[in-house]
């Protein structure tokens, strides 16, 4: 698969890509320039904020749900107001947001972590109907929130941990039952970072530091690799018009000078055509 560049302006931290599907447009964020991204017909546009942004859904055409480090709020596209909508651990100086995807009920759910990693210093929650829920805590780093298409499972990782785990799902999107340990690469040391889960059922994963986005089966058998020449890609986003590039965000951060020199796409955003089709992102009910 050749890889392209879709957006040559370098992120610190590149993070949640979301293919907004009545737009047809990409945003994406760096977490570490506190900045949300975007390109459309008209040139690139950015939007800067007060305090760290990472991961968004789609309300409607012209409104976003932004995690912050404090929050979740409204984001009106055209005009860059913010609205509150509820609290994010806004008494919590240590933490930030980090991975978030709107879930196919109409929910939303964030990670969060420590601003320098500290061990276990973050959560994972759920907005749902104007209530914040936390679900899980103990968290390093939140990643690989994402959906099966038969809505009865959702995934999610803990990078430090080297674990992705696959939760069983309501009728109303909550977890029910056990999360089954479904990837396990604490012997291989692969860092499950973002993903994604194609309209067939497969797991498009970032694996921070591998130089690679590698898709797993319904079975977690990896069957398909993207390879790139940057080595911390983040995440991945399935767009397009007819929903097969997928776009993949990546970091610059903590990458010494010579390793920049040999990878100097690291924080760009690139893309590739797939071979499958991607799940338009689900719309979040406020």
């Amino acid at each position: 698969m050749s890889v392209a560049t879709y957006d040559d302006r370098a992120c610190v931290l590149g993070e949640g890509p979301l293919w907004h599907p009545e737009r047809g447009q990409l945003f994406w964020f760096d977490i570490m320039g506190k900045r949300l991204l975007t390109r459309s017909e008209d040139g690139a546009t950015d939007w800067t904020f007060d305090r760290h942004v990472s991961a968004a859904g789609w309300v409607d055409r012209d409104t976003l749900l932004v995690a912050s480090e404090t929050d979740l709020f409204r984001f009106d596209l055209g005009t860059g107001a913010q609205e509150h909508v509820a609290p994010l651990e806004e008494g919590n100086a240590v933490t930030r947001s980090n991975d978030g995807r709107a879930d196919p009920f109409g929910g939303f759910w964030i990670g969060t972590m420590g601003k320098n990693a500290e061990a276990g210093a973050g959560a994972l929650y759920r907005f749902y109907r104007g209530e914040v829920v936390q679900l899980r805590d103990g968290i390093t780093i939140p990643n690989a929130t994402c959906f099966a298409p038969d809505v009865r499972h959702a995934f999610f990782a803990d990078t430090a941990e080297h674990i992705v785990w696959r939760i069983p799902l309501d009728a109303e999107g909550w977890p029910d039952g056990d999360w089954e340990v479904w990837l396990d690469h604490r012997e291989s040391g692969i860092n499950p970072d973002g993903a994604v889960v194609d309209a067939e059922g497969g797991f498009w994963c970032a694996e921070w530091g591998g130089a690679r986005v590698g898709r797993y089966d319904v079975e977690g058998n990896l069957v398909d690799e993207v390879a790139l020449d940057v080595p911390q890609p983040t995440c991945p986003a399935f767009g397009g018009s007819d929903m097969r590039t997928l776009y993949v965000t990546s970091a610059r951060q903590g990458l010494p000078s010579d390793a920049m020199d040999g990878a100097p796409r690291s924080g760009m955003t690139l893309c590739v055509a797939a071979p499958v089709r991607g799940q338009p992102e689900h719309r979040v009910i406020l």
